[in-house]
């Protein structure tokens, strides 16, 4: 699969330790940046993220920042983009299982490195469930279309 990731100064940190676990699982990644600890703002390594996931020029993306809240809502302005920022297990398995998440946002500040991983993981490897479930993804989807006409 094809990864996009991108993190601003908070996430710098534990961005690098994301891409080599992805790489470790076979996963090729596209790093968007930010490259250093000096500050930046999360909506333009967002934008980046939310662009190549919308544009499918890669499956999936993992944005990291100081919460992962500032990076879901801004990725979540792309067409087709699903993110949602996961902080244990269960939100993880289920934005994948019941809604299909393509963006997982993550906290830089508030999971340790170990938790990071299993996260990563568990959403990389969980299947979207379908049936009940793609019918309220479509709504969404009719949603977004509806915002773009008007």
């Amino acid at each position: 699969m094809r990864i996009s990731v991108g993190s601003d100064h908070r996430g710098y940190k534990v961005k690098s330790k994301v891409i080599e676990l992805l790489n470790q699982l076979g996963h090729e990644t596209v790093d968007v940046g930010t490259n250093s600890d000096e500050s930046v703002d999360y909506p333009d390594i967002a934008k980046r993220v939310g662009q190549q996931v919308s544009d499918s020029e890669v499956e999936r993306g993992i944005l990291l920042c100081g919460t992962g809240i500032g990076m879901a809502i801004t990725a979540n302005k792309y067409t087709n983009v699903r993110a949602a920022t996961c902080h244990d297990e269960i939100t993880a398995e289920m934005s994948r299982r019941h809604n299909d998440v393509n963006v997982l946002c993550l906290s830089g500040d508030m999971l340790g490195q170990r938790s990071i991983d299993q996260l990563v993981q568990l959403w990389i490897t969980t299947e979207f469930e379908g049936g009940r479930h793609e019918r309220r993804i479509d709504k969404i989807s009719d949603l977004e279309k509806h915002a773009i006409d008007e």
